[in-house]
């Protein structure tokens, strides 16, 4: 018997991995299971429970999927690690039932767009791909519906928590910047441990590329060299001795076994440093797998800003308003404001996780002429911003803080959704916060 805990994207698409391979299958939830999972669970004939783990904690069951969301201080994991009983991850679980070739994109920042990229170059060339993990659809209900000879997951830290024998042909780590502390006991180290799990299954035969000018990555490199088999490429904005990738009159220069790709970025649509790194780490995967430099050449240069990524919204009276609601940590809205061209307003609040600002500060004050503070508790972002601003308020809806927005903008003024801080105290989710953004942006 297998438990699955959580009722979301990834549980429920364990769930019915399982039942599709004849496994019995239990789904527990300590919440009330969304009305599409249930239908989902009921049309599948899968057994489940919501609103608490009572018969969960009767059942004698080999080993336990865990969503990523359930933290390990939660009682029922508590009691599950206590009676020894093995806890996995989906991603892990899914991995036994494909003979896929993986690439695992990691990170703190840049792991959705740069998973995507991978994704549309690939798809571009006619392989049979898909991408799954944490961007839409979950890798279990992936491999339980279709047979697809290549996989691009997107990855994060909770997910590689619970991984054993799980290996990436080629993993991706875009940097590495304190995220996620609140579930690490407020450890940056065990958060980086997490994240260099992708790696830890990898052998001779593997890959791993990474940003050679992020400290935290190198270094861990460095202390674990003895231990870490993959073939190293890395990549890096200045040609070094040991990048493979790098960035050199406006062109991404890619050399690997000899196979030599140049790519113009006069052309590239997304904005920042943070993107030409995301598109050296797909450059870097495409040469690795020969791809034709006019289907890369291409893919760059179409590629559109993913959903909730500083993606533009719309200019109102010359004012441009910019959805990065996915920018759930201190580093992603770091990126975020170092590429305002023009004075910004900048929403920003939610759950901390643990964040130190003090990145940000010389930012702010080159950047940001107001800010609104969207959250139950702004206290931790008046502390830290209210001497580097000229005006800063705080709202508790996403209505007023457009509406705050709108009148204190002028003409070239952006207005920038980048929170920094997680969306659960006053949205679903980060997606929901973004499409709430963009819903009040239109009412203008």
């Amino acid at each position: 018997m297998i438990l699955v805990l959580g009722s979301g994207e990834s549980g429920v698409g364990s769930a019915l991995l399982a039942k599709s391979k004849g496994l019995s299958v239990f789904v527990s939830d300590s919440s009330l299971i969304e009305k599409n999972y249930k239908e989902l669970l009921l049309k599948n004939d899968i057994q489940f429970e919501e609103n608490g783990h009572e018969q969960a904690n009767k059942l004698n069951v080999d080993y336990v999927i865990k969503s990523p969301g359930i933290p390990n201080t939660a009682a029922i994991i508590k009691q599950l690690i206590h009676k020894q009983i093995q806890i996995i991850s989906e991603i892990e679980f899914a991995s036994k039932f494909t003979d896929a070739t993986i690439i695992g994109v990691t990170g703190s920042n840049g792991k959705t767009t740069t998973a995507t990229i991978i994704y549309e170059i690939l798809k571009s060339e006619n392989i049979d791909v898909d991408i799954a993990g944490n961007i839409g659809v979950s890798f279990a209900s992936k491999v339980a519906a279709s047979n697809t000879k290549n996989y691009v997951l997107e990855l994060s830290s909770f997910q590689l928590d619970g991984i054993i024998d799980f290996n990436p042909h080629i993993a991706i780590m875009t940097n590495l910047s304190p995220d996620h502390l609140d579930r690490y006991n407020n450890s940056f180290e065990k958060y980086i441990n997490s994240k260099f799990n992708i790696i830890k299954n990898q052998s001779e035969k593997d890959y791993f590329i990474y940003d050679l000018e992020d400290v935290k990555i190198v270094e861990f490199i460095k202390k674990n060299i003895h231990k870490i088999k993959s073939n190293l490429l890395p990549f890096s904005t200045t040609k070094t001795i040991d990048s493979v990738t790098y960035l050199e009159d406006k062109n991404i220069i890619s050399i690997i076994n000899k196979n030599k790709i140049i790519m113009p970025t006069n052309n590239f649509p997304l904005i920042g440093t943070h993107n030409l790194k995301n598109a050296m780490a797909a450059t870097t995967v495409a040469n690795l797998l020969k791809i034709r430099k006019e289907t890369i050449r291409k893919s760059l240069e179409h590629f559109q800003a993913v959903e909730h990524r500083l993606e533009h919204v719309l200019k109102i009276n010359k004012v441009n308003y910019i959805n990065d609601s996915k920018a759930t940590n201190v580093n992603a809205a770091y990126y975020a404001l170092d590429s305002m061209q023009s004075s910004t307003i900048w929403i920003v609040g939610g759950i901390d996780k643990g964040n130190k600002y003090e990145e940000l500060f010389s930012l702010v004050n080159e950047k940001v002429k107001a800010i609104i503070c969207l959250g139950k508790d702004n206290k931790k972002i008046f502390e830290n911003f209210e001497n580097l601003v000229e005006y800063i308020t705080e709202v508790k809806s996403m209505s007023e803080a457009v509406k705050e927005a709108y009148s204190i903008a002028k003409s070239n003024d952006s207005v920038l959704l980048s929170p920094a801080c997680a969306s659960f105290d006053l949205f679903k989710n980060y997606e929901d916060r973004g499409e709430q953004f963009k819903a009040e942006v239109r009412k203008l």
